[in-house]
């Protein structure tokens, strides 16, 4: 018998496939919620990314004014100007920062979902079908995205993350499901 590194991987992570089944439902729940408040969803993205950037400003700049006298103090203060302008920026104008926002998702839900359906197409994973699935449909919500700029960023960012999360919530629910009914025949063989 030769060594498969996928099949000892799985093995490896068997006994986590309960806590991995509890992310798989707790994304779907998650994702059911955002496309049921798809406008709240979106304000809600643009506040969170709004203050983590302006929180991250905050900090950059503590960070460069206690290190004064080192070289790196300019991009230290430039850095922390930026992130808290677009922080600022994000909060106080949600809407233009959501159709900004669209842009970037749309690449990232092409790109993430062409590399999960290529991925895990080839890998061949324990009901890598779901996975491959998730990375088709992503790919359609980027590309359905671009195509109705922008009248529909401000509802359609929440429901494209919540139709995302889901799909992977599903899917991380079939692979637990999987590993552990896969795992649980052959130790029966095993012991039989």
């Amino acid at each position: 018998m030769t060594y498969n590194p996928v099949i000892a991987d799985i093995e490896e992570i068997r006994q986590s496939w309960g806590w991995l089944l509890g992310l798989g439902i707790l994304l779907i729940i998650l994702g059911v919620a955002c496309i049921a408040f798809d406008v709240t969803a979106t304000f809600a993205t643009m506040l969170v990314f709004g203050w983590l950037l302006f929180l991250s400003g905050l900090f950059t700049l503590v960070q460069a004014l206690f290190s004064g006298t080192w070289s790196g103090f300019s991009l230290y203060l430039l850095s922390a100007l930026i992130r808290g302008f677009t922080g600022y920026m994000l909060i106080r104008y949600p809407a233009m920062g959501a159709e900004a926002l669209t842009l970037v998702l749309a690449s990232f839900f092409i790109v993430a979902g062409l590399f999960r359906a290529i991925g895990f197409g080839m890998a061949r994973f324990p009901s890598w079908g779901w996975f491959v699935f998730s990375g088709v449909i992503s790919v359609g919500l980027g590309i359905a995205l671009l195509v109705q700029m922008p009248a529909s960023s401000v509802w359609f960012i929440g429901f494209a993350i919540g139709v995302d999360l889901v799909l992977d919530g599903a899917a991380i629910a079939s692979f637990a499901t999987a590993i552990h009914r896969g795992f649980e025949g052959r130790r029966a063989l095993r012991a039989a």
